[in-house]
């Protein structure tokens, strides 16, 4: 019996055992391969990599041509400055020529002598040319003035991509810091203003064909503190000849005179502009009303005015301070009205707050008289 049992144990024993070591021998020399694999296809990923360093060398091309376009400077909304010759530039034209004056002047002068040893500091905007030859200056001039008589051959601009009636404003704002226009430069900046507004349909939408110029002249008025027919005595200024304009600019005529002047013939201006510096005189309102209907009756010749002019102006005994000078103190929201009426006020203040031995010998003057 005892026989028996030690072969069933043989039997039994042994074959379990051997099954048990053996997978766990697979499972490990299975795994050690598993592990092995990605070693053995390593070399085949190889085959991969030209093609990525394909797309890192592809990628860099894209760039060098961003390179060729700085070269080539194209219209960009962002504060990029890139570098222009002067010749590629060319003075603001949309609508109308530019309305501020560039003069070779004192303060031109010491412009010149910063940029020979600064160069220019701000940038110039501009705007590309609609044939695509050069650009537009929208803000600059004085400094492409400036670089020019330097001897310069680069300016520093900003080029951006911008509409005629964005172009116009830009052009308006950029010049604000040189402070008050002069009436030449407020006649042309406004007549400019009005041609911007005319292309701008939105805002003469509904209005009647007959009524556009005047609804044109409200706008304009409106973003510059004036009524519309003071808009449109500036703009009659445009009609007067350089000499005249000039001598408005200088103070030599007044600005309602000179809107009168300007409906005269231009030959007639010229003779008028004449007499003005030989008689050293200039016309009064009523003078140059005169003169205006002279005009159109076809009888004004250079005696005649001369004539005109030579004459004691009724107006010698008064104080005349025009609106220009008023504005300094009040500024463009006042009427004629609330200016006069301010002025009276603080003349009666000031009157108050004077001696009184000083006021009851001026009252004691106008009774005698």
């Amino acid at each position: 019996m005892a026989e028996e049992k030690k072969p069933n144990e043989t039997t039994v024993v042994q074959p379990p055992k051997e099954p048990v070591k053996e997978p766990p021998k697979v499972i490990e020399f299975a795994a050690e391969k598993a592990k092995a694999a990605p070693v053995d296809k390593a070399p085949q990923s190889k085959k991969e990599v030209p093609k990525k360093e394909a797309e890192k060398v592809a990628k860099p091309k894209p760039e060098k041509k961003a390179e060729k376009a700085e070269k080539v400077p194209k219209p960009v909304d962002k504060a990029k400055v890139v570098y222009l010759k002067l010749s590629e530039l060319h003075p603001f034209h949309t609508f109308r020529q530019h309305p501020y004056k560039v003069m070779d002047d004192d303060k031109m002068r010491e412009l010149v002598g910063t940029i020979k040893e600064h160069g220019v500091i701000q940038p110039a905007t501009v705007r590309p040319e609609k044939d695509g030859n050069g650009y537009e200056i929208i803000a600059g001039h004085r400094r492409h003035r400036g670089s020019v008589l330097a001897g310069v051959e680069l300016i520093p601009c900003i080029v951006r991509n911008m509409t005629d009636v964005e172009a116009v404003m830009e052009m308006k704002n950029s010049n604000k810091q040189r402070g008050d226009p002069s009436p030449s430069e407020w006649a042309k900046l406004l007549d400019l203003e009005m041609e911007a507004i005319k292309h701008q349909g939105s805002k003469l939408a509904g209005v009647a064909a007959g009524d556009v110029g005047k609804r044109s002249a409200e706008i304009v008025g409106e973003n510059n503190g004036m009524n519309y027919k003071k808009v449109m005595r500036y703009i009659r200024l445009n009609s007067l000849v350089p000499e005249l304009l000039q001598m408005v600019d200088d103070k030599k005529l007044g600005f309602i005179p000179a809107v009168e002047i300007s409906y005269i013939k231009p030959r007639n201006q010229q003779l008028i502009a004449v007499s003005i510096e030989g008689e050293q005189s200039s016309p009064s309102l009523s003078q140059a009303q005169r003169l205006r209907e002279l005009d159109k009756s076809n009888k004004l010749t250079g005696d005649v005015i001369d004539g005109i002019l030579s004459e004691v102006k009724k107006e010698a005994d008064k104080v005349i301070i025009n609106s220009a000078e008023l504005e300094k103190y009040f500024g463009k929201e006042k009427t004629p009205r609330e200016m006069k009426d301010q002025i009276i006020k603080l003349l009666d203040d000031w009157k108050e707050k004077q001696p009184q031995e000083l006021i009851k010998a001026e009252k004691k003057a106008d009774k005698e008289h």
